[in-house]
């Protein structure tokens, strides 16, 4: 198979898909891999590593995008590259479709087989090509949030961990999946004072005995959520539902109840976040500012750590773009019916329920379409 992989171009995205050690198990097990020149120098890979990897170096995103049988990509497609769709390439990426219609919409009238890394889940209920990411933006969150708590940015002034004679600060975090348990982490480590909620009681109990006393641990409901924030220097906002869009769990109204120049992080943005007041924002202008709340809402977080982000990510992805590659998409789903998880689209299909309740469009089992 021939296996591509572009440089990424939403705005301050520096991660790539594959590092030259990927090429190189690719190359061995058969494959051949195009790499557009450039693709990997924002994570600190050069042209001549890929090369010398045994990559075919290509002048342009087009020559390999019409070139090849499937493209690794870290996040989804651009407008601008919806003209390289066609019905016989895979797409191997993050595409958090539920957040995104056109792209949708564009995905199915081509054709493609679109593999979604966030849907795909493992037997033991794990995510594996999200949590990488979940880890690196939950530390990040919280990183992200203390800095921006600063008076500089519009903040409230507020040190996260205090100082003898002074408060630390509350921090709110919702959800305790991956990208919560890694932002209590960083949080409880820095001295805060941390709330976390979940509708999980089996989650929370684990919370509760990873961190004990250093954390509270509430059920996620409405009443809870809008007493925890009324005192909060920073919430983190970490909900998940896979494929399926981010529920509101905060609601415009709470704002006006918070601490002016309170912190919030939404990581939920890009499932369309779990705050109405919600809009994506990038690395280059990061923050805004509504009822005197700071907002913090970059859709792809960990590309401000590109060089530890995609090594994990490639980390994670190898094993299952292998066997893509090596039996073809639908082999490896009968082979091994995990990978069905991550298809998302399939000659014009929607076979991620999430997604086709997002949106009210007709869900078709995978298993269905090839056997």
């Amino acid at each position: 198979m021939k296996i591509g992989c572009v440089k990424e171009i939403k705005n301050r995205e520096y991660r790539v898909g594959m590092i030259p050690d990927n090429v190189k198990s690719y190359v061995n097990a058969g494959h051949d891999v195009w790499i557009e020149q450039g693709a990997g120098v924002g994570s600190g890979f050069s042209d001549e590593e890929y090369e010398k990897a045994g990559a075919r170096l290509c002048g342009s995103a087009k020559e390999v995008w019409d070139g090849v049988d499937m493209m690794v990509k870290v996040k989804e497609p651009l407008p601008e590259e919806y003209v390289y769709f066609r019905k016989d390439l895979i797409l191997f990426t993050y595409l958090h479709l539920a957040a995104d219609r056109p792209l949708t919409d564009a995905m199915l009238a081509s054709g493609m087989r679109g593999f979604a890394y966030e849907t795909l889940i493992e037997k033991d209920g794990s995510i594996p090509l999200l949590a990488p990411m979940s880890q690196i933006a939950g530390r990040l969150s919280v990183q992200e949030g203390a800095k921006y708590l600063e008076k500089t940015y519009g903040g409230s002034g507020v040190l996260l961990s205090g100082v003898p004679g002074t408060p630390k600060a509350n921090v709110v975090i919702l959800g305790g999946g991956s990208v919560g348990t890694n932002s209590c982490k960083i949080a409880v480590g820095m001295g805060a004072n941390v709330t976390i909620l979940d509708i999980n009681l089996q989650r929370l109990a684990y919370l509760d005995d990873i961190f004990g006393a250093r954390i509270q641990t509430l059920v996620s409901t409405d009443t809870n959520i809008e007493n925890a924030i009324k005192d909060a220097d920073l919430v983190i906002g970490s909900v998940l539902i896979p494929g399926k869009a981010a529920p509101k769990l905060m609601k415009r109204k709470y704002l006006k109840e918070m601490r002016p120049g309170s912190v919030i992080v939404d990581v939920a943005v890009d499932q369309g976040g779990c705050c109405e007041t919600t809009k994506v924002t990038y690395h280059d202008d990061p923050i805004y500012e509504v009822d005197g709340i700071v907002h913090y809402c970059v859709g792809n977080m960990p590309g401000a750590v590109p060089r530890t982000s995609t090594i994990a990510l490639t980390n994670a992805t190898l094993r299952y773009g292998l066997a893509i590659a090596e039996h073809g998409l639908e082999e490896a789903c009968r082979r091994n019916p995990v990978m069905a998880s991550g298809v998302n689209t399939y000659e014009g299909k929607l076979t991620c329920r999430n997604v086709a309740e997002s949106f009210g469009l007709p869900y078709t089992e995978l298993q269905s379409l090839i056997g």
